[in-house]
This record gives C-alpha cells, structure tokens and sequence, in this order.
C-alpha cells in the first residue's frame, strides 16, 4: 500500500512539473490561457507556469508557411473558362489575434484567396489574364494581404502557377498565332521586294542619268572636233585661196585631188562595193598631192617672216 502511494506521489510529481515547466521551440510562439482566457504569449525559451491555474492555449507557427491554392475553374470577361491554381506565402506576425481572431486560419486564407482570384480574372479578358501574371500576383496580394491583417497574419507573396484554357480554345489560340505569323512574314517578304524594286528602279535611274551624261560628253566632245576640222579646212581654203591669187598652180591641183580622194572614199564605203577599179589618169591626180607639201611649205615661209618683219625695231636716224 505505502509503494503505491509513493508511485502515486511520483507521478503526480512528474505531471505538475511537466506542467511547470515550459520550454517553447525556436519558431514558435505559444499562448498562456488562466481558467481559458487569453493572458500573454510565450517567445522561445524556458518559462515556468503555476500548474492547473494556467495552461497553453494554442502553439502558434511564426515562421513563413506555404499555402497550395487548389486548381478551380474561372470564367474571364470575354466568358473562356481557364482553370487556375497558385500558392500563397504568410507568416503569422501576431500569436495571438492568429489564435483568436479566426477560428481556422489556413481554412479562412485559403478561401479567401480562392474568391479574389475569381474575382481578378473575372474583370479581364483571356489575352489579359495570360499576359499579365504579374499584374494578377500584385492585386491578389494587395487585397488578401489587407484583408488577412486583422488576423495578425502577413501575406508575403502571391503567385499563381499556372492558367489553363480548354484545349479547343488552346488550338484555336494556336490557328491564330500562326496566321499572325504568316501574316508577319508575309508583310516583311512584300516589304523586302519593294524595296528590292525601289533600288533596283533607283539604280536604273541612276544608270539612266550616267549614259545620258556619257552620251551629251560625247556629243559634245564629236561637235568640237567638228569645230576644230572645219576651222582647220577653213585655215587651208583660205591658205590654198592665197596661193592661187599669187599664181600657184599647186592650189588649184589641191582642189581637185582633195574632191577626186572624197569621191573614192564614198565609193569605198558603199556596202555592195567589192572591187574598187581605178583609171590611168588615177595616178597623175594623185601624184598632185606633192605639190601641197610645197604650198604649205611656202605659206609657213610666208609666215614666219611676216612675223619676224613685226618683231624687228624700227632703225634709229
């Protein structure tokens, strides 16, 4: 009987010093209740509680914790039905509004987070809600971050993993970006043969401009030539003139082996002429032609002492 008092006495022993002593892990945060009434919070460490006057209410997790938001079907502003998932990123700040503000924390957050992302996506069309990820997080994050505070809880990050329309909306989406890109391509193919044409216009314009540049040079170039041989035929009509008013029979034989040799060359280029027979008298002509190195001859004598009588001084009485 006395060993079975004494194991009683033990064990009570062992329970009020369990309940006397309280060592609360590193990340947590436990509440103290007197007769179930919130009294304070405990940190970390080792605290002492009067056994069956106060007691631990609710052990509180203050490290940031990851929510999985559960996949659901959206309809968007333009009525596609895409199916959306996220994750939510909190921590508890304050044990005890936690505790005793809402009755199920993860439960409320969940639900709360689930209805303001029907409601974002609700207000946007397909092509917005699939371009501007960035945009949902923020505002997910704003209104569930201001809606959570009261509850001692801070929403940290908001992300949504993924957005998933139907698969026939899918392959329509599909049609449609490869009739964008053939459409591109189409407009930049068009684009690169125009201008493949205004250069090639452009250069042949260009080309144009050269010949006909090339062409007037020419021209001109031919018309001063021309100039040059009818002064030169005018210096020796004049110079073979001269000649035959000073009785020079060379002169007259110039004129008439200059007409005899024009009257041969138009013979020769005639394009049925093949043979070119020449008479007798030919030759006698021809043999004129010595007397023009004379006649030059002369009038450069003529000339020069011209020239050289112009020079000399006038002699002194």
């Amino acid at each position: 009987m006395g060993q079975l008092f004494a194991l009683v006495v033990i064990v009570v022993a062992i329970i009020v010093l369990a309940k006397l002593v309280r060592i609360v892990p590193q990340g947590f945060e436990w509440t103290v209740e007197r007769f179930g009434r919130y009294t304070r919070t405990l940190t970390p460490g080792l605290h002492f509680l009067m056994p069956f006057i106060y007691g631990i209410g609710r052990k509180m997790n203050m490290m940031e914790q990851v929510l999985d938001v559960p996949s659901q079907d959206v309809i968007t502003k333009d009525n596609a039905v895409v199916r959306v998932d996220g994750v939510v990123f909190y921590q508890v700040l304050d044990a005890a509004k936690a505790a005793y503000e809402v009755a199920n924390l993860e439960q409320a957050a969940l639900a709360l987070v689930m209805t303001n992302i029907r409601t974002v996506l609700g207000s946007m069309d397909l092509d917005e809600s699939l371009s501007q990820r960035d945009a949902i997080n923020a505002k997910l994050l704003t209104v569930v971050d201001e809606a959570t505070h009261p509850w001692g809880v801070k929403v940290n990050r908001i992300e949504i993993k993924d957005i998933a329309p139907p698969r026939d909306l899918v392959d329509s989406m599909a049609r449609q970006m490869k009739a964008e890109r053939e459409k591109r391509a189409n407009i930049l193919e068009a684009e690169g043969l125009r201008q493949a044409a205004v250069l090639k216009a452009d250069g042949e314009k260009q080309s144009a401009i050269l010949a006909a540049e090339g062409k007037k040079e020419a021209a001109f170039r031919e018309a001063e030539a021309r100039i040059r041989l009818a002064e030169a035929e005018a210096e020796a009509t004049k110079m073979v003139s001269e000649a035959i008013a000073n009785g020079n029979v060379n002169a007259l034989n110039y004129f008439v082996a200059n007409k005899y040799v024009e009257a041969l060359k138009e013979m020769a280029h005639s394009p049925n002429q093949k043979t070119l027979l020449l008479p007798v008298e030919a030759t006698g002509i021809l043999g004129s032609l010595a007397g023009i190195a004379e006649l030059a001859k002369d009038s450069l004598s003529q000339q020069q002492a011209t020239n050289t009588g112009r020079r000399t001084p006038p002699a002194m009485s």
